[in-house]
């Protein structure tokens, strides 16, 4: 098998060729996968998390139907973003949750109708921050208290993939590529997919990333296996994803969404469809209540560029928590949370973050640029 692997993590200023780059694709090693299931599951994460988790009690609907193919669901329910918070209202962790078709709603070997698997207790996989995930089961399982909830560690299982790059937006996979839509082995896809999907009592498959069409797509998939369409694309490391997502301002994981001192609105959870409103009670819930409800957002999390006195780009010469200050009036302005190059994403106050004047106090001489993002 053909594997692709970028150069460009050595050269940053060739971050256009990533971007006219086919699609690529990314094992995400900074993710790892844990599993809920049990009675209570879905009324245990609807009480901890920041969306609107009822969606995954519900009938799958039609037009989140996939192509049909052997021993994949007929119709499947879309993963969801969404995050865990402080009692304050602060940010803790952020998860990808995804409900594993029931048997009911796969069809059988044949392709021709519906599984007769009997149905068993509702299951949950969720893809979280790798650094963080121990803590995160600790965490949980305080939470759970009498809940007929079970909560473990599927690390060694299952793997984290994202893909993403040009011609990946904007179109539903459909029309983009049809195999996108369907099932992760099979589909027509590769002839050994197909047989290992004879062999799995669960298909596995891409979906839509849950936060933005620009990110491409995101799954789950068995450890140790290739998902579908790897073979035919670019496999390339994951600080190439990294710098997909800094170009867009999307930042991801407890490593650069600072635990329990971010605040969600200003890292834009609810642009990234990580927040429902309109749910009820979760933990955290009051804060971003409150603050959604005024309508006054100072802050907010930006893309940035890292430029010297004549505009060129100026390579790993910002870390993370350097502070932006506004030379022409002295103000701080916030700080950098990721850098990768020439490139980063900051927290910035919006009165002033695009004016261009910015630069890294302590580094007069390298100028930032604040960018506001396309979505």
């Amino acid at each position: 098998m053909h594997r692709f692997r970028s150069s460009l993590l050595s050269n940053h200023r060739c971050l256009h060729s990533l971007q006219n780059a086919g699609p690529l694709c990314s094992h995400l090693k900074s993710r790892s996968v844990i599993r809920f299931s049990g009675p209570d599951t879905i009324k245990f994460l609807q009480g901890l998390l920041s969306n609107d988790v009822r969606r995954f009690g519900e009938p799958p609907r039609e037009e989140n139907s996939p192509i049909p193919t052997p021993n994949v669901a007929s119709v499947v329910v879309p993963p969801m973003y969404a995050a865990l918070l402080t009692p304050q209202g602060r940010f803790l962790y952020d998860l990808f949750l995804y409900r594993p078709p029931r048997p009911e709603e796969k069809l059988d070997r044949t392709g021709s109708g519906p599984d007769n698997g009997s149905g068993g207790s509702v299951e949950i996989l969720a893809d979280v921050d790798n650094s963080i995930s121990d803590e995160l089961l600790a965490t949980l399982k305080k939470y759970r208290l009498r809940s007929k909830v079970d909560i473990d560690n599927v690390a060694e299982d299952f793997s984290c993939w994202q893909r993403y790059g040009r011609d990946l937006s904007g179109k539903t996979p459909t029309v983009e590529e049809p195999e996108a839509d369907s099932v992760g082995w099979g589909g027509g896809v590769d002839s050994a997919g197909k047989s290992a999907s004879h062999s799995s009592d669960v298909g596995w498959q891409w979906f839509k990333d849950p936060r933005l069409d620009c990110l491409g797509f995101r799954g789950i998939f068995p450890s140790g296996t290739m998902p579908p369409l790897v073979e035919s694309d670019k496999e390339t490391d994951e600080e190439n994803y990294l710098m997909w997502r800094l170009e867009k301002g999307i930042a991801e994981g407890s490593t650069e969404i600072p635990k329990g001192e971010a605040i969600p609105l200003e890292y834009n959870f609810a642009g990234l469809n990580a927040i429902s409103f309109d749910k009820g009670c979760y933990v955290g819930q009051e804060l971003i209540a409150r603050t959604h409800h005024r309508g006054v957002i100072r802050k907010r999390l930006l893309p940035l560029k890292f430029l010297d006195n004549n505009g060129k780009e100026v390579e790993e010469k910002v870390t993370p928590g350097s502070e932006v200050i506004n030379t022409a009036s002295g103000k701080k302005l916030g700080s950098v949370t990721t850098a990768l190059g020439f490139r980063g994403m900051g927290v910035l106050r919006l009165d002033d973050a695009f004016k261009d004047t910015l630069t890294i106090q302590g580094q007069e001489d390298i100028k930032v640029m604040a960018i506001r993002p396309d979505w």
